[in-house]
């Protein structure tokens, strides 16, 4: 199973940035799916975005596409997820999530039953 650290949440104003991070160990970093989900108060826990890092296919949700970016580094097991454009409902405790097998359907990605790794979670607050 993956171990999975993530940081770089904090406080920002609506139309800032924020850069969050996922350090992965306890497995072969660039094999398997990684992605990003968050959960805001009251609200359930939805899919943000989506990385296979075996042929660097990424997906997002709708709701972010075009204002968060993925990246990697494999030199540090790690991926980010650059955050523009923010708006105050993007705030929620983002959780990185792992899998230790591939998935071979676009459609998998988005759904929380398919990863088997979950970190702790990082806050990001954004501020109108």
């Amino acid at each position: 199973q993956v171990q999975l650290v993530e940081s770089g949440g904090g406080l920002v104003q609506a139309g800032g940035s924020l850069r969050l991070s996922c350090a992965a160990s306890g497995r072969t970093f660039s094999r398997y799916p990684l992605a990003w989900f968050r959960q805001a108060p009251g609200k359930e826990r939805e899919f943000v975005a989506a990385i296979n890092l075996m042929v660097d296919n990424t997906y997002y949700a709708d709701s972010v596409k075009d204002r968060f970016t993925f990246s990697r580094d494999n030199a540090k097991n790690t991926i980010s997820l650059q955050m523009n454009s923010l708006k105050p409902e993007d705030t929620a405790v983002y959780y990185c999530a792992g899998r230790s097998r591939p998935l071979y359907s676009s459609t998998a990605y988005s759904r929380e039953i398919n990863y088997d790794s979950w970190g702790q979670g990082t806050q990001v607050t954004v501020s109108s």
